[in-house]
């Protein structure tokens, strides 16, 4: 996934100034020690982490709110008619130093947070929405971009500039800006009190998942775990004062990678009731109450602009467009995701009752029994693959070897650049000409101050208008193993860090001249796609051969086992496809609703939206239940987690082009690149997949990949 930041008018990095501009007011400008002060002087303004202190956040973010108010004012109260430079891009030009800090403060606050940056992050996230509220319910501002659009055909623009325009003034409208003064009030209030709960939401469901891992007080408990593991678990009780006591630390998802592993069905049912129940426990961590009120505020705030419900607000400019399209996809496939679950768990209970268990299977037992029912149909389990996924080659001889054999770009680690954890990596990233094309940031390693989840984010996005060049970070959250042990990566994980790095590619590759369209910045039913795509070379042949290798004797992965795993890639997609299925119509039916609708027992609501769906079977729980969602709590995926779905079923006909046209070479990655990864949101999404594809994509190679076609 991409983390998205909270919208600074413009999404500016820098701002070089304009005639109309506002002197600075005395005191308003930011004391030169603090490192945000101005760009900073790294290689492609790389933020300076070993200069940033906590403590300089808090005056960077009030300067730089006032510094762009100040020339937002000199744009709309510029006496000279508007014209697109003097309206659109000022505003593009705009926010230097807020954006400045902004970038990196949302940055660290997912991946090395504390107390304070917590603190920070309670503080701001209203007094930002207040700010965003002051810039698009300016009237006078609105007004000279409302004269621009209406009369945007005769304004002699480009293509890129043409749509900045549409974008801005729609962007103008759904903020608020034809609201009466009264109802822009209500508004003001809706947008400050939602981005509070957000935070406070984020920072309940980390705490809870320290809170919730879950303690064992003997080592045969563990059984089935490897000896790294298990020192591992010993490790973590120890950091917190548990001292001959072993901690399970709690992931994001609901299923806990320890399950497919954990012999003792006791402690597997433990494991996961701990990651269910979190949330919804009680305590301070307990985020039952946000969740009602987000989805309360939310309806509310959609009603006053107009529309009949979030959804409906938040996917208008997606590729889906409403709410209707995304019911469709999403019932279309639950019901034979569904069936296909089944099948698999009645494939699991076969061998339950073989072994005399004397137990139904649910979702404690799916993934441990799950890699027996692969061994059986394939003769292997997924430990069989972890020899051969060191972190290390899966990242240089992996990830890295197919953007080259893709794209021609190549890689230099550097130990220059200051980082904000020890284990953080920075790369050059060199084009295929031979000049610097960005500066990719590798963050891999699970913390107990980090986000959950794995995600790409930017710290500086390319724009030709303002000479900046792309700095993108992947941060992973895979399991540090003890001092001297190699990183031995799952599938999954391996799968993932292709995925990331296919957000990086797109961020990197942008090619646009206005920071509005750079990057990831796109429908976010389309940005998951192009990170998607860039998955099918995790075990492309070619690929996997260079970088599956056996962490101590170096020899490559049999071909036999290789043509297993391809065997088995539509194994347990009943599972997958159900998880995510359930988890996307949970966050459908929570932003859905009206004011009126709005329930007062979560757990209830949850329950009875599963069952309403068809998708409500226990072995197979939501991959997320709402008290943990934060993908769509917290802002950044409220209403688009189906976005992942969307996206795939360009993923899959994406895949087939490839196939059909020689798969990994430089001609195919050029196209894509040229045609779509290069382009950022400078058009209708769609309108670049066409570009790319030749025609508008088709669903059936997504049921092919998800086994979905016989149902």
């Amino acid at each position: 996934m991409t983390r998205p930041q909270m919208l600074i008018i413009a999404a500016s990095l820098a701002f070089a100034g304009t005639a109309f501009a506002a002197q600075p007011a005395p005191g308003a400008v930011l004391d030169a020690s603090n490192p945000f002060a101005k760009p900073s002087a790294l290689p492609f303004n790389y933020p300076a982490f070993d200069k940033i202190k906590d403590e300089h956040f808090l005056p960077a973010y009030a300067a730089g709110m006032r510094e762009q108010l100040r020339e937002v004012a000199g744009i709309a109260n510029n006496p000279k008619a508007p014209t697109f430079d003097n309206t659109i891009v000022a505003m593009e030009r705009s926010g230097q130093l807020l954006s400045r800090v902004s970038a990196v403060f949302s940055n660290l606050q997912t991946a090395n947070t504390n107390d304070r940056l917590d603190a920070v992050d309670r503080e701001m996230s209203p007094k930002l929405a207040a700010h965003n509220d002051a810039i698009y319910l300016n009237p006078k501002l609105f007004k000279r971009v409302e004269t621009l659009h209406a009369k945007r055909d005769k304004l002699g623009l480009d293509a890129e500039a043409t749509f900045l325009l549409e974008r801005y003034y729609k962007e103008f409208v759904r903020a608020g800006a034809k609201l009466s003064n009264a109802d822009k009030e209500k508004l003001k209030a809706y947008n400050g009190e939602i981005a509070s709960l957000q935070s406070e939401f984020s920072q309940r469901v980390l705490k809870e998942a320290n809170a919730s891992a879950l303690v064992l007080n003997t080592r045969e408990e563990l059984a089935g775990l490897s000896d790294a593991e298990i020192t591992a678990a010993a490790a973590e009780a120890k950091k917190r004062g548990l001292d001959g006591k072993y901690v399970i630390t709690i992931a994001n998802t609901t299923i806990q990678a320890p399950l497919a592993s954990l012999t003792n069905r006791s402690v597997r049912e433990r494991l996961q009731a701990a990651s269910m129940n979190r949330g919804s426990r009680g305590g301070e961590f307990d985020t039952r109450e946000l969740v009602l009120k987000l989805a309360k505020l939310r309806a509310e705030r959609a009603t006053l602009l107009g529309y009949p419900n979030y959804a409906a607000y938040s996917q208008e400019l997606e590729t889906a467009k409403n709410p209707a399209a995304v019911n469709k996809l999403l019932a279309e496939l639950a019901k034979p995701a569904v069936n296909n679950a089944r099948r698999e768990a009645g494939e699991i209970q076969k061998i339950i009752d073989a072994q005399k268990g004397g137990f139904q299977v649910a979702a404690h037992d799916w993934a441990f029994y799950t890699d027996k029912v692969r061994a059986a149909q394939y003769n292997f389990d997924e430990n069989q693959l972890r020899p051969y996924f060191e972190l290390n080659n899966v990242l240089v001889n992996g990830v890295f070897f197919a953007a080259t054999k893709e794209f021609g770009i190549t890689f230099k680690e550097r130990k220059d650049l200051p980082v904000y954890d020890p284990d953080v990596r920075t790369f050059d990233v060199i084009d295929a000409d031979g000049k610097q094309l960005a500066i990719f940031i590798f963050d891999p390693y699970a913390r107990a101050n980090k986000q959950g989840g794995a995600w790409m984010n930017e710290y500086v996005s390319q724009s030709h208008l303002l000479g900046r060049h792309p700095v993108v970070g992947n941060h992973l959250n895979i399991p540090k193993p003890p001092a001297g042990e190699p990183t031995l990566m799952t599938y999954d994980e391996v799968r993932t860090a292709f995925h990331e790095f296919g957000h990086a590619l797109h961020g990197m590759f942008s090619n646009v001249k206005y920071p509005h369209f750079s990057g990831t910045n796109v429908p976010r039913d389309f940005v998951e796609y192009p990170s998607q795509v860039n998955e099918m070379w995790a075990i492309w042949p070619e690929v996997l051969a260079n970088y599956a290798k056996h962490y101590k004797t170096g020899e490559a992965m049999p071909k036999a086992l290789l043509d297993k795993v391809v065997a088995s890639k539509k194994f347990n997609m009943g599972f997958v496809t159900t998880e995510y299925l359930a988890a996307s119509l949970l966050d459908q039916r929570w932003h859905q609703l009206t004011p009126a609708q709005i329930p007062t027992d979560v757990l209830a609501f949850e329950a009875k939206s599963l069952k309403d769906a068809g998708v409500d079977f226990a072995p197979v729980p939501p991959r997320y239940r709402s008290t943990y969602f934060s993908h769509s709590m917290n802002g950044g995926y409220s209403a688009g987690y189906y976005a992942y779905l969307w996206s795939e079923k360009l993923d899959a006909d994406t895949v087939e082009w490839f196939k059909e046209n020689g798969g990994l070479s430089r001609k195919n990655g050029d196209h894509f690149r040229k045609t779509l990864l290069s382009r950022g949101g400078t058009t209708e999404a769609m309108n670049l997949f066409r570009d790319f594809r030749g025609r508008d994509p088709i669903i059936e190679p997504l049921l092919e990949r998800r086994g979905l076609t016989a149902n």
